[in-house]
């Protein structure tokens, strides 16, 4: 007896779907998309303050973020010249209330996250995860654009010459982007120490990755050795044996053709006729005397025989008696015995 295996449902979002308090659907798939994210944060004996939300967000506008028309690495030369317009990096003091904030977003944001999984999603918890979202993508970048100017410091710094700048920025921004979630500033280090490291290490596995391909691949793409000639020059190479096998057969006879084939074959492929071009089926007719057609005829059947040797795949090598001798008579069958009586 077969047994179905019918898969497990997933646990919907339950959803206060009548009242005043009705989330809207866009509201709701933009919720439902935002709590598969990882909220892990880096937790501080701060949180636990009563009033530590109205120290941290005391603010009525927003810190502007910094901005980036600066940041175009593309070549070693222009980081040298784009860099001059990097923002300041923070200070103590202003980084640690930074990274408070993002990380206390994340607190909030893990809060209503268990929530919503235990007890359904309201419009208001769905109104201050989305605001705490905002919030917290809001103080990444901040961060993160503050600190660009760190991996262009460590790019000219590093001297890759094997590995493409733009793709050493490249690195180290996604360096820059694992430092700033990952960062502890309880522990009382600057973040540019932290992240400097981190960068380094990033372009260390670069330049490691780089070596091993080129160990695999020490020849640079070259287009015109990707396309392969060998093909062509095989089909040549047969029909190059195919023309000297063919010359073989008519030179030795081996496929016993009269004289008019052997005159037939020879002009229509120009045999030994290097200075003229192969005579038509008219011109060698008005050499032997034939018609056009009669003509063809012949050659056909010259070429069947020539088609019968070259199947056969061995070049058959007959032995001429010397001048002056001659030829072995051929030996004559035996009598058959006698029938007994």
């Amino acid at each position: 007896m077969t047994t179905l295996m019918v898969p497990k449902r997933q646990k919907a979002l339950r959803v206060a779907s009548t009242g005043p308090a009705a989330v809207p659907r866009a509201l709701r798939e933009q919720v439902e998309a935002l709590l598969d994210e990882n909220y892990k944060f880096m937790p501080s004996p701060m949180f636990r303050r009563k009033h530590i939300e109205d120290e941290l967000f005391n603010f009525e506008v927003e810190p502007e973020l910094p901005r980036t028309r600066w940041y175009q690495p593309t070549r070693d030369e222009a980081a040298e010249q784009t860099s001059n317009g990097a923002p300041q990096l923070m200070n103590a003091s202003e980084e640690r209330l930074m990274f408070y904030r993002f990380n206390y977003c994340k607190v909030q944001l893990s809060r209503i996250k268990r929530k919503i999984r235990a007890t359904g999603l309201t419009l208001r918890r769905a109104e201050e995860f989305v605001e705490w979202h905002r919030k917290l993508e809001h103080f990444r970048e901040y961060l993160v654009r503050t600190n660009l100017a760190l991996v262009l410091a460590m790019a000219k710094r590093t001297r890759m010459g094997e590995v493409d700048f733009a793709e050493v920025v490249s690195e180290g921004n996604m360096a820059l982007l694992r430092a700033v979630e990952k960062f502890n500033v309880d522990r009382g280090f600057k973040f540019s120490t932290y992240a400097c490291r981190a960068i380094l290490k990033a372009f260390s596995r670069t330049a490691m990755k780089s070596n091993r391909h080129r160990t695999r691949f020490p020849v640079e793409f070259e287009p015109d050795m990707e396309k392969s000639d060998w093909q062509d020059r095989r089909r040549d190479a047969v029909e190059e044996d195919c023309i000297d096998e063919l010359k073989a057969i008519v030179d030795r006879n081996l496929a016993d053709l009269s004289n008019i084939e052997q005159t037939v074959i020879r002009r229509r492929f120009n045999w030994k006729q290097a200075d003229e071009s192969p005579l038509t089926l008219e011109e060698v007719g008005r050499i032997i005397g034939v018609t056009k057609e009669r003509v063809r005829q012949i050659q056909n059947k010259a070429l069947a025989k020539i088609r019968m040797v070259m199947e056969d795949g061995v070049l058959r090598v007959r032995t001429r008696p010397a001048e002056g001798e001659e030829a072995a008579p051929a030996a004559a069958p035996s009598e058959p015995a006698e029938a007994a009586d």
